[in-house]
């Protein structure tokens, strides 16, 4: 596997080819994801060989945005399929890849410890102080792509999707769930206030 190859490959297609406007799912955000991949290996004691599939993964599980925003996973994992061979990755070793890439789709279903460590790391901003900053980066996403276009149908939808979201490793739950519980509790608040108005 010559995983600085393919990195390379991936950001730079990321770079060129993702629309200027996914202000959420940008290559920042695959950055980000690859960032906290890296830190869930480390704290769920992850083997370096797993740790490979799973930065490769990360790397590639928004790729599918660069063809559309509808199934990109499955997309991804296409592009993934289509390059990876090059690189050294097995067959296998690229079903595992595609196996964690499908399993961030939402609602998340991861099958294994990997797959729930790469659901874990593309969601881990709901339990962050950056939280607001980044949900408003993705509300900007929705608003520019015409699927939402008031703050209050966003606020909506983001209690009803942190009430049915839960984190997966330990670590997450730990270092997470405590915040995201917060932030849960203060758009609930806000969302009572609408009822009133």
């Amino acid at each position: 596997m010559n995983f600085h190859a393919a990195k390379a490959f991936i950001l730079d297609k990321l770079e060129s080819e993702l629309s200027n406007q996914l202000y959420y799912h940008g290559i920042h955000h695959t950055l980000d994801v690859l960032y906290t991949v890296e830190e869930l290996c480390y704290y769920e004691k992850v083997t370096p060989y797993e740790e490979m599939l799973l930065k490769t993964a990360a790397l590639f599980h928004d790729s599918g945005f660069t063809i559309s925003a509808q199934e990109h996973e499955r997309l991804g994992c296409g592009i993934a399929r289509d390059h990876l061979p090059r690189y050294g990755y097995k067959p296998q070793e690229i079903e595992r890849i595609c196996g964690m890439i499908m399993a961030t789709k939402i609602p998340q279903t991861p099958k294994n410890k990997l797959e729930q460590i790469m659901c874990d790391a593309d969601l881990d901003y709901l339990g962050r102080d950056d939280f607001y900053d980044i949900g408003r980066t993705l509300f900007e996403e929705l608003k520019a792509s015409n699927v939402l276009t008031s703050e209050e149908a966003w606020n909506r939808i983001q209690v009803s999707f942190l009430e049915q979201h839960s984190f997966f490793t330990r670590t997450n739950r730990k270092r997470r769930a405590p915040k995201k519980q917060r932030y849960l509790s203060e758009l609930k608040e806000l969302v009572a206030e609408y009822e009133k108005n």
